[in-house]
């Protein structure tokens, strides 16, 4: 009996720490626009309180319009989009970030970045320009020269704002063999076969969404076998089954389309986040106008989703929505009413209620936890 009350002790200090039950700790880092504000903090350091379900800061990084951030899959590097192209940090002890450099992307702001799955690349989608550019990772982290440029060109369906190419988001397969370029004013995503020793991409595919939908992100699952992408103006989530054929061309497979709404709900709804729940078990988004998040269950061996709840998240424009690692609380950027509003879970009701007070951030991005790895805490 008292070895059992001591590892109940040993799991709420844990917890009350930021850590779950394995002992692993977490940061999460935030960013935001600066510009509007004067503010040249774009993005924040938080600790993660796990029990609690809130973010405690604890730093601020100076850079310009932090629109997205990415980390390494080896856990070591952070990038982010900035006004001068990327920046590049390194994790260090704690989750602090030491600045490594900054690169030019030869365009207007980016909107999106990601690495390839051997940290040897970063690729920028482009939302103003319609680019996607391509540059190498050195080995220390830093990020060196262009190795491509690529325009998408095109007409839109919708004049007013669709009239031009809309690079919202790049992505690489699970196997880091083909990048996928969501490309919100076009309807469709673009599909590139990617060549890991110059670092230049070619065209092979397209997976057309439908008229005026609005293709913002693109997920792939960590089997790989399994695309999800999210509409924008539609509200919906598209689920592709992912092969290759026999000439190893790309193929995908449309298996199931379904909304982030409920049936009743705001007019002029626009969908924006997209992410896994850290087991890979959820699939969370959002919607701008209805205010809302939304939670589907995926099924592990069919890819398909299933809702678990879509309710009200006390904040305008949740930007961006992420689960905790533990799955039982979850945190919303409310980019229009610059807040984080936090909730506690239960997945098995399908409720959330709110846990805290919410917290004021100008105009927050994008939020990813971070496990820390042990020369990290």
């Amino acid at each position: 009996m008292a070895e059992k009350n001591r590892s109940l002790t040993e799991k709420n200090a844990a917890r009350k720490e930021g850590r779950i039950a394995d002992g692993a700790k977490y940061v999460a880092y935030v960013s935001s626009y600066t510009s509007a504000q004067k503010d040249k903090f774009g993005i924040r350091i938080y600790d993660v309180d796990m029990e609690r379900g809130l973010l405690i800061e604890k730093d601020q990084v100076e850079i310009t319009n932090s629109s997205y951030l990415t980390i390494s899959h080896s856990r070591q590097f952070l990038y982010s989009i900035t006004d001068e192209g990327v920046e590049s940090f390194r994790i260090t002890g704690g989750g602090d970030l030491a600045f490594i450099g900054r690169a030019s992307i030869n365009g207007m702001r980016g909107s999106y970045l990601s690495t390839d799955y051997t940290d040897r690349w970063l690729f920028v989608s482009g939302y103003h320009d319609g680019k996607i550019t391509v540059l190498r990772i050195r080995e220390d982290g830093s990020v060196g020269e262009i190795t491509d440029e690529v325009y998408h060109k095109g007409l839109g369906s919708i004049a007013e704002r669709n009239f031009r190419p809309h690079v919202q988001c790049v992505k690489m397969t699970r196997d880091n063999r083909f990048l996928c370029a969501c490309d919100l004013g076009l309807d469709n995503t673009s599909v590139y076969s990617f060549d890991p020793v110059r670092g230049k991409i070619r065209h092979v595919d397209t997976i057309h969404s439908e008229q005026e939908s609005a293709p913002r992100h693109i997920k792939f699952s960590p089997n790989g076998r399994f695309a999800y992408i999210v509409h924008e103006l539609k509200n919906v989530i598209d689920v592709y089954r992912y092969t290759l054929e026999q000439n190893d061309d790309p193929e995908f497979e449309k298996i199931q389309t379904i909304s982030t709404l409920n049936d009743y709900h705001a007019s002029n709804s626009a969908a924006s986040a997209l992410n896994f729940s850290e087991d890979s078990r959820y699939l969370i988004s959002s919607n701008a106008g209805d205010n809302s998040v939304v939670i589907f269950r995926i099924d592990q061996e069919t890819g398909l989703l299933q809702r678990v709840l879509c309710l009200p998240v006390s904040g305008d424009y949740p930007k961006d929505v992420e689960m905790f690692p533990d799955n039982r609380h979850l945190v919303s950027l409310n980019h229009e009413s610059n807040t984080m509003t936090f909730f506690r879970v239960d997945l098995d009701k399908g409720l959330i209620v709110m846990c805290a007070k919410e917290m004021k951030i100008d105009q927050p991005n994008c939020c990813i936890f971070h496990r820390l790895t042990e020369g990290q805490q």
